[in-house]
């Protein structure tokens, strides 16, 4: 098999032609292989090697179709899991995370692990212990964060699908950045065990970015239900996922909103993006209503969504002290900014935060008693330059400036605060929302800009919504299809 014969076949097709007997499984993990020394050095997309030998035998739905994981909560055991992080870069996992077993069982051929953020903390992925990932629809340009690297390499057409997770927008907003599908699932249905019981409080979840809705749903069927030290036991759909698609959903009520709090005036392409999905779902026959305002507090869930995210931080960074020994200087700039504003949170305010999360779970399902699904860009621009959010020199002389001194909690009365709340949330302010309320959500690579950039649009579903946005995105990936959309590089 030649590269543009694999490139033509999504992971569900691939796995038909290993099952079929049309191809062997070193065959295509070869093209992956080959593919990868062409492009990464590019990209810079996989940052790890996982041991992973063409005669090795797999059995299960995807059985030999080659897969990256993300060096960030898919724990590969006997090799270490970086998080992005100088800190962590020698620590080995003891044993594979649940979903990792989960896609070995199923057959996948994992032979890598994928660049992101230092701690996933940023809609970007430009750490420092492996270098920025770049987009492949353009080179200057980010392909998101913080699954970027993953995003990159399904792009690229190294794999059909890798693996992700979603704390803020990580599945989606990659998936937006390089033209593809991103579903994250609602709190609790995917696990993050067995060495995390859950994450954020909930908030961050385990998915894959894909090129086609149908290798989404059966991804989904792979990794979906609880684990015995897991703390939910989720609830369950009565069929598989992979099985609804090509049902109608029926004609659904659709609002939308593009304007944020954060980001009152979206770049053209945002509004052109969602006017693009608004007349593809009103041909299919939906309702769709432009909403005057957002259906929650979208500034005051951004605060706080970043209020919880330092102190995140705060723990990330002292937990990789514990189980390294590295220093300080092993964490970048932002991070231990990041913590520092975490540490100067009292407990009280955090926790405030947190509760708050109802209030705004509450106001959304108050919406959904109207509409069946919420509709917004799932960027606010179009995807950034590479180093377009370096901190300005003067705030990075005086970050570190307070960082040698220990009087990081001065940061608070300066303006970098803000600064990195805009560059933080500014181009991504609609993801948040079904991360801190628990719902499902998907983007869907159904716009170009007229530079050619992918900038996606995102769906957002009530409590067990995630059949409900796979249909739906069949329906849309049929009509408005977007697999011969294939980046330049």
């Amino acid at each position: 098999m030649d590269f543009d014969e694999y490139r033509r076949h999504d992971a569900t097709g691939l796995a038909r032609l290993v099952a079929e007997k049309q191809v062997s499984a070193a065959e295509l993990l070869q093209v992956a292989r080959e593919r990868a020394a062409e492009v990464n050095p590019r990209i810079n997309a996989i940052v790890r090697d996982v041991p992973c030998t063409a005669d090795e035998e797999r059995t299960g739905p995807f059985a030999g179709v080659p897969f990256l994981i993300k060096d960030l909560g898919q724990d590969y055991a006997g090799l270490p899991t970086s998080n992005g992080s100088r800190s962590l870069q020698a620590v080995p996992a003891v044993e594979h995370s649940t979903v990792v077993q989960r896609w070995l069982d199923a057959g996948l051929a994992i032979f890598g692990k994928t660049n992101l953020p230092e701690f996933g903390a940023k809609a970007i992925s430009e750490p420092d212990a492996w270098g920025p990932a770049r987009n492949p629809w353009d080179l200057t340009r980010t392909p998101g964060g913080s699954s970027g690297g993953s995003a990159a390499a399904v792009a690229a057409g190294i794999v059909p699908a890798a693996g992700a997770n979603d704390g803020g927008g990580s599945t989606r907003i990659p998936a937006a950045c390089c033209g593809l599908v991103g579903l994250k699932p609602g709190r609790g249905l995917t696990p993050l065990g067995p060495g995390a019981g859950e994450m954020m409080h909930g908030a961050a979840v385990q998915g894959v970015v894909t090129r086609s809705v149908r290798d989404s749903a059966a991804l989904l069927d792979v990794m979906a239900g609880g684990e015995p030290w897991g703390p939910y036991q989720p609830g369950m759909p009565s069929a598989p996922y992979s099985s609804v698609l090509g049902q109608d959903p029926g004609r659904l009520r659709i609002g939308v909103r593009v304007p944020s709090a954060i980001t009152p005036d979206p770049h053209p392409e945002a509004y052109a993006a969602v006017a693009g999905a608004v007349r593809a779902l009103t041909d299919l026959g939906h309702e769709v209503e432009e909403l005057a305002e957002a259906p929650f507090d979208d500034a005051a869930l951004a605060r706080e969504f970043l209020l919880a995210w330092f102190v995140y931080i705060a723990w990330e960074v002292r937990d990789a002290k514990q189980r390294s020994g590295a220093p300080d200087t092993a964490f970048e700039r932002d991070t231990r900014i990041m913590a520092a504003l975490g540490n100067a949170t009292t407990g009280v305010d955090y926790l405030d935060a947190v509760e708050r999360r109802h209030q705004h779970a509450r106001r959304l399902s108050t919406y959904f008693e109207s509409y069946d699904l919420l509709l917004t860009p799932t960027l606010a621009t179009p995807p950034p330059k590479v180093g377009e959010f370096e901190l300005p020199a003067a705030l990075r002389v005086a970050a570190d400036a307070l960082l040698r001194t220990g009087t990081a909690r001065l940061l608070t009365r300066t303006p970098i605060v803000d600064d990195m709340v805009q560059k933080n949330l500014g181009w991504v302010p609609y993801t948040q929302l079904a991360n801190v309320t628990g719902r499902p959500a998907i983007s869907l690579p159904l716009h170009q800009t007229a530079d050619g950039l992918p900038l996606g649009v995102q769906l957002v579903a009530p409590l067990g919504g995630e059949a409900l946005l796979l249909q739906l995105a069949a329906q849309l990936e049929e009509s408005v299809p977007w697999a011969d959309r294939v980046a330049p590089l």
